[in-house]
């Protein structure tokens, strides 16, 4: 948020006072909104260009970082295979480094105002499976609308894990994988003919061929 937005954000908050309020990336804030969040930390309010007392008391305020993150992605780098005890010292020393960032970069007031810090731990391969099985449901219920039915098997499952899942972005490229890959797919077979309504199927990857496979199930 840029110094110039200040007036838009407590005019919004103005005419829905019940609000949950989500700062991201609020290192890259001007420094001015600082001072603006400091008084609604304090005292649940702010007063705005106008003069009029803007009531925060009932907005819930959250904020996103990636503050340190990159250290602790190098760290993890250098602990090579993974085994329990790696992971659990990669785990404490990336708090240790996201901690010591948070106070490097912003004021003891500020911090000692915030409720809570949560630091996310990164994904693991069951995290990733969960959701490409949740985005590959919302697609399935899409097709469905269509009067196509369509059912994944594992190997779709697998193969999105493989091409969509980045550490550095984390599970944003996931969505990205299922659109070129599986959605992509389905298209060309609907366009072709050879998907059609009202008829049962499995796609599956063949990993060899490193290519999809439509299977028609009996009704």
């Amino acid at each position: 948020m840029g110094y110039n937005e200040g007036g838009q954000f407590t005019e919004k908050v103005r005419n829905n006072p019940y609000s949950l309020v989500l700062f991201d990336e609020i290192e890259k804030a001007h420094r001015d909104i600082f001072n603006i969040l400091l008084q609604i930390l304090d005292d649940g309010y702010v007063t705005d260009a106008s003069g009029r007392k803007i009531n925060f008391r009932n907005t819930l305020i959250l904020m996103t970082s990636n503050i340190g993150v990159k250290t602790s992605q190098e760290f993890s780098k250098t602990l090579g295979f993974t085994t329990k005890a790696n992971e659990q010292t990669d785990k404490e020393h990336t708090r240790s480094i996201i901690s010591k960032s948070l106070k490097n970069t912003f004021n003891p007031e500020f911090l000692n105002r915030l409720d809570d810090i949560i630091i996310f731990e990164n994904l693991e391969s069951n995290d990733i499976k969960k959701i490409v099985k949740i985005e590959l449901g919302h697609l399935i219920s899409r097709l469905e609308d269509k009067k196509y039915s369509i059912k994944f098997g594992p190997s779709v499952v697998e193969h999105i894990c493989e091409i969509g899942y980045d550490k550095k972005f984390g599970a944003r490229p996931l969505k990205r994988a299922i659109q070129s890959e599986v959605e992509d797919f389905i298209s060309g077979e609907i366009l072709k003919g050879t998907l059609k309504e009202s008829c049962n199927y499995t796609l599956g990857y063949v990993k060899s061929t490193q290519k999809f496979k439509l299977t028609e199930k009996p009704n």
